[in-house]
């Protein structure tokens, strides 16, 4: 049986998909949306929480409830809690994920990456080399780096969807690779020299080369998590 929380979900979604609400639209007052949906306003408030956790709306303090700009990253942001909630033994699948996701994205972007976008990845990688010749680098600040420069080629594939999906996948996978960036000896150099070859390729706008070194790239993640999964270890120190 539906319930009259799910009336509110259905009915605001359909709302949106008839165009009779859009992005930045104010929701009619609560009185007004409750009859129009025939539901008591305890459900429509329900309802309005519900889709602002999942992006859809956002309610201003003393101002009302609005349409946000359902823009991918905050529709997709929700699965986020999917891949916190996920047991850490099957990180070698989430990665895998992220490996088919990101290596599509890398052959994408060599098609079409500008100037500005190939000048922001090398000054990220700049920032990182320059951490490295540190004495004792900051491994956080390196995987900052790693999630940034990774999201500058998400971006540059030109597609918003695979862009906000690597975007969510990226932060969760953090943990994992600050955790082999600490533990395992040249892996950030390691990591580094890949990031160039992939930059390299972007450059080059060969896409073939792009999608078989970032491939290579995450497919080194991978086997150390297969080797080292991180259930069985903590976050060394």
């Amino acid at each position: 049986m539906t319930s009259q929380t799910d009336v509110v979900v259905q009915g605001i979604r359909d709302l949106i998909i008839e165009g009779r609400l859009r992005p930045g639209d104010r929701l009619p007052v609560e009185k007004d949306l409750a009859e129009a949906l025939g539901v008591s306003r305890n459900p429509l408030r329900e309802g309005v929480r519900a889709l602002s956790a999942m992006g859809v709306l956002e309610t201003r303090r003393g101002d009302g409830t609005y349409v946000t700009t359902l823009d991918s990253s905050l529709l997709l942001a929700p699965m986020g809690l999917v891949v916190d909630l996920h047991d850490r033994s099957g990180a070698h699948h989430l990665h895998a994920v992220r490996r088919i996701l990101e290596t599509e994205a890398a052959g994408l972007a060599a098609q079409s990456i500008g100037p500005d976008e190939l000048a922001a990845a090398d000054l990220i990688l700049g920032r990182i080399e320059a951490e490295l010749t540190n004495g004792e680098p900051d491994h956080e600040a390196i995987i900052d780096g790693d999630i940034a420069f990774h999201l500058v080629v998400a971006k540059a594939a030109g597609n918003p969807i695979l862009a906000a999906l690597i975007e969510a996948l990226g932060g969760r996978t953090s943990r994992d690779r600050l955790w082999r960036s600490i533990s395992q000896h040249g892996a950030d150099e390691a990591t580094h020299t890949e990031h160039r070859s992939i930059l390299a390729a972007l450059t080059a706008h060969d896409s073939d080369r792009a999608r078989t070194y970032m491939a290579a790239h995450l497919f080194a993640v991978e086997d150390y998590l297969h080797q080292r999964p991180p259930s069985e270890d903590p976050l060394p120190e």
